[in-house]
């Protein structure tokens, strides 16, 4: 069994000088590869750093909606250019938090999902209390090459629409707690393939660990509670989320 977490913050607090300790405790659980995410120039740079440290390791970059106003196309588009980053990433929209106008936000999403597709790369999208808003920017794009919905955790009305979007689907931990029922029946709405599987890590910890730091490694935690709730195997959803993983981020 080989799994993929794609969308973990290995560059941030909690990992930091200990990487190889939580690399080396993904593999125990099957996890052959992970994608550390970017949300602003200082995440971006480390994400960057660790992936060309670890050969397991891929790197995202881009503006996450709280920094939106420190926004800065040059140096994107450089960081984009690094061989070992593999999508934009994250970016979205963020009405919980609110920390930054939702106009400029609106405006500094689509700036970025363009850039993702001028530049042929995937766009990994952030989205909290803002699905319509988001749905609404994304019917307007281009998305053929590739979009994923991190930590997706909405109802069976978004997720068919964003279905008709061709768009991905990332499931977190949230996918294994026990009051989540939307997000349960999201699970069980998406096709196998077009789902993806992520810890999020350090946030997000699934059962049977909630509570306690999350790793990437927890990832198989997550694709057990998508195997229970899909009445699946783990196998194969590990299979499937593995190779849907390596076909949208491109890893082959």
């Amino acid at each position: 069994m080989r799994l993929i977490d794609n969308h973990t913050h290995l560059n941030d607090t909690p990992f930091r000088e200990r990487e190889q300790f939580y690399i080396d405790r993904a593999h125990a659980l099957g996890v052959e590869k992970m994608i550390c995410v970017g949300q602003d120039p200082d995440y971006n740079q480390r994400a960057i750093d660790l992936a060309h440290r670890f050969p397991e390791v891929y790197a995202m970059v881009g503006y996450a909606p709280e920094v939106a106003d420190l926004y800065d196309e040059k140096l994107l588009t450089e960081q984009l250019q690094d061989d070992r980053v593999v999508a934009l990433g994250e970016v979205g929209l963020d009405y919980y938090w609110d920390e930054k106008p939702r106009e400029l936000q609106k405006a500094i999403f689509k700036k970025q999902v363009d850039l993702a597709h001028k530049l042929q790369m995937p766009v990994d999208i952030h989205t909290r209390d803002a699905f319509e808003d988001c749905y609404d920017i994304l019917k307007k794009c281009d998305l053929q090459y590739g979009a994923i919905l991190h930590s997706y955790n909405d109802g069976p009305e978004m997720t068919e629409k964003f279905l008709n979007l061709d768009i991905n689907f990332s499931f977190s931990g949230v996918a294994s707690f026990t009051k989540a029922k939307e997000v349960h029946e999201s699970v069980k709405m998406v096709p196998l393939d077009r789902l993806l599987v992520e810890t999020d890590a350090p946030y997000l910890t699934p059962k049977p660990y909630r509570g306690k730091q999350n790793e990437p490694g927890y990832v198989h935690y997550v694709a057990k509670a998508v195997a229970e709730l899909k009445d699946l195997s783990l196998e194969e959803v590990a299979e499937a989320t593995y190779q849907n993983t390596m076909k949208v981020y491109r890893l082959g």
